[in-house]
């Protein structure tokens, strides 16, 4: 399966209430990169763009992912949002790419 997710705090830091020292209030880079690093380091593949991260592997293994991500921006928030989409195809592994790369092939036959 390959999941799409953005995980993101909001309302402050978790401790105070208030916007995290050292960055703009309304930036939430350090918290995408706490949860980027979950991913990363879990050996699954993966891509991230400007609004979504994306990981491939079976169900469990990817769902752990995700917890242990949403789980890494906590610190930075009252509560935390995740908006995730699923592509759940059995059987199938190098999605990631492979989608990819069948519509850069569709593409060159316009």
């Amino acid at each position: 399966m390959i999941v799409a997710f953005s995980v993101s705090p909001s309302g402050g830091s978790a401790s105070s209430g208030a916007p995290s020292s050292g960055s703009q209030p309304d930036s939430v880079h350090s918290a995408v990169a706490a949860a980027v690093k979950v991913v990363r380091d879990s050996g699954l593949p993966n891509r991230t763009s400007s609004m979504f991260t994306e990981i491939e592997g079976e169900w469990d293994e990817v769902m752990a992912v995700v917890k242990a991500a949403t789980e890494a921006v906590a610190p930075f928030g009252r509560r935390v949002s995740l908006v995730l989409k699923a592509d759940i195809r059995p059987g199938h592994t190098g999605e990631l790419d492979g989608k990819v790369e069948r519509l850069e092939a569709a593409l060159d036959t316009l």
